[in-house]
């Protein structure tokens, strides 16, 4: 069993239009890393600058529990696990 991605629709051109996509790590950071070594350039819309920070519009939850409250990209994550990305959105 590995941990799911699901990928929101504005981000399905680095996943070759799938909505979910799988991959492995011990923390957020490693999974990111582990699932856009799959599908380039999904990092980047995730997680910006030095040191590594999540993307200040783009909001991640791992078991509908958001990271900005458990450790961020620290956050511990394993088999089974679910993490949704869901960038913000804006207007009027």
């Amino acid at each position: 069993m590995a941990i799911e991605l699901r990928v929101p629709t504005i981000l399905r051109t680095y996943t070759g239009g799938a909505k979910a996509v799988s991959g492995d790590g011990v923390n957020l950071a490693e999974f990111i890393d582990n699932v856009n070594g799959t599908h380039p350039g999904l990092k980047e819309r995730i997680v910006e600058g030095e040191p590594e920070e999540l993307r200040r519009f783009v909001n991640v939850y791992v078991n509908d529990e958001d990271v900005r409250f458990t450790g961020g990209l620290k956050t511990e994550v394993k088999d089974g696990d679910v993490v949704v990305v869901l960038p913000a959105v804006a207007g009027g």
